[in-house]
């Protein structure tokens, strides 16, 4: 098989999208775009991906570098395109780093959803042999370059709107950006373009008349979808393309069995922070609730319930654990576990570290991290558990807080089973409270209670008789 090596073209300002950064690098899915394109790059097990960039050419190359640096099997290089003159002097910065044995895939940095399969079909038309396009059907095909074919129907060039006549405005049929080439075809092809046009620029494009002039043919790959080839110019565009791919995914989920309430009010995303792909795997019965949105991995087990607008990320809930709406569970690196028929929220909140065994609940305004609580613990009200270990069957009261920050270090509060912490308790750290142990509403515990021990520690109540709340006095 022939060498693939990709070209993706990152240079464009960008100006509709009033922003300060560059185009490539707006996000969708939670991911630069330039991001996804490069992953077709690794689908198609592409020898080398040279990014062109121009504008915001630093940041542009400092993000993509990154994140190609775990784990790319494709040598990734970097040209600059300074001034911008045409998608043919894009190209022609790449040349010296093209290999004339291998076949050139031309992609575009802002079209960020063209699927694999259909990228390997426009690179068997080419065979290594010929100029292959991939194009595509629009209903309203303007800006578009239109595919104009002879009366045999083979290719014979493409023409830029700009350029075209009315007779070839009414074609439907456009060019996607996307081709494949041979290198040996396109490098003397890319050195007798010229910029007699409209605009004044050099077009790869006319290559396509060249290739027929050489008696080379041109391919083309048509295909229907026109998501996979639309682009980002604008802040409503990407947006428009942002639904479209997360209802791709939503109906992905909804043919495995998963129950989503409203697939248009679905949400997955890759986490950036972690680096973490998306990916939201579920077991049988699984329910979605609207409104929610899911980041990086996500395991979802059998039966399992989401309520309505919950923010679930790199986290695993197992079998029949049901989260109410409105909670926030954020594992990050460490990742998040809730256990079987667990009952998480509503309002509540699980950060990085919590582990909760079986039918633990956690009910609304309590907040986790960093702790594991076993089987069957329980803080349903208004608390926070951090940096804790908790027993089994567990109460923590309402309004209680685990005090582990003393200004320098953290430290970890161990609660041993069937241990009973009444209301509005501050236990500071480090500290044990020993197994069937009860601390007293209101105590501040700065000591271990022993194992089946009562700890208080609060102010004696006084009850003054007849006394009177003070009165405001007249204003002077």
């Amino acid at each position: 098989m022939t060498q693939l090596d990709i070209l993706i073209m990152a240079a464009g300002k960008g100006t509709r999208m009033k922003s300060r950064l560059p185009k490539v690098l707006q996000r969708l899915a939670g991911r630069p775009l330039l991001h996804h394109v490069l992953d077709q790059a690794a689908h198609l097990q592409a020898r080398s991906a040279t990014v062109i960039t121009g504008h915001g050419a630093i940041e542009v190359e400092a993000a993509t570098a990154g994140a190609a640096s775990g784990g790319s099997t494709f040598d990734l290089k970097f040209v600059r395109q300074e001034p911008q003159l045409g998608t043919g002097h894009a190209v022609q910065q790449a040349v010296p780093h093209l290999r004339a044995d291998g076949t050139v895939v031309v992609l575009s940095g802002d079209v960020p959803l063209t699927r694999p399969e259909t990228l390997r079909a426009l690179v068997d038309a080419c065979a290594g042999k010929r100029l292959a396009l991939l194009t595509v059907e629009l209903a309203d095909p303007t800006g578009y370059g239109r595919i104009v074919r002879g009366a045999d129907g083979a290719v014979r060039g493409i023409v830029e709107h700009k350029d075209a006549s009315e007779a070839q405005r009414a074609i439907t049929e456009v060019y996607s950006g996307i081709m494949a080439v041979p290198a040996r075809l396109l490098a003397p092809w890319l050195a007798r373009l010229t910029n007699d046009n409209a605009q004044g620029e050099y077009y790869l494009t006319d290559i396509v008349a060249m290739a027929v002039q050489d008696g080379q043919g041109v391919a083309a790959h048509r295909i229907s979808d026109a998501l996979q080839v639309a682009g980002v110019n604008s802040p409503l565009q990407l947006a428009e393309l942002e639904r479209a791919h997360q209802l791709r995914q939503a109906q992905a989920l909804m043919e495995q069995g998963v129950r989503l309430a409203d697939p248009a009010r679905f949400d997955l995303r890759d986490d950036a922070r972690t680096g973490t792909r998306a990916a939201l795997v579920c077991g049988q019965d699984v329910e979605i609730d609207v409104g929610c949105i899911f980041t990086g991995r996500v395991e979802l087990g059998e039966g399992v319930q989401i309520g309505a607008h919950c923010c679930i990320a790199n986290a695993t809930i197992a079998a029949g654990a049901i989260v109410h709406p409105y909670t926030h569970i954020d594992g990050e690196k460490l990742g998040a576990r809730v256990g079987e028929g667990a009952l998480i929220g509503p309002y509540a909140r699980l950060r990085p570290g919590a582990q909760l065994g079986r039918e633990v609940h956690i009910g609304n305004f309590v907040e986790v991290k960093n702790s594991t609580l076993a089987d069957g613990a329980k803080a349903n009200h208004l608390a926070y558990l951090g940096d804790a270990s908790v027993g089994e069957r567990v109460n923590y009261g309402a309004g209680s807080i685990t005090a582990n920050y003393d200004g320098a270090n953290k430290h970890r509060t161990v609660i041993g089973a069937d241990v009973h912490i009444g209301s509005n308790c501050v236990l500071v750290a480090p500290v044990t409270i020993g197994a069937g142990a009860t601390v007293g509403g209101g105590s501040t515990i700065t000591k271990d209670v022993p194992a089946g021990a009562l700890g208080v520690a609060r102010g004696k109540q006084v009850s003054i008789a007849d006394w009177q709340r003070p009165t405001k006095q007249p204003k002077p």
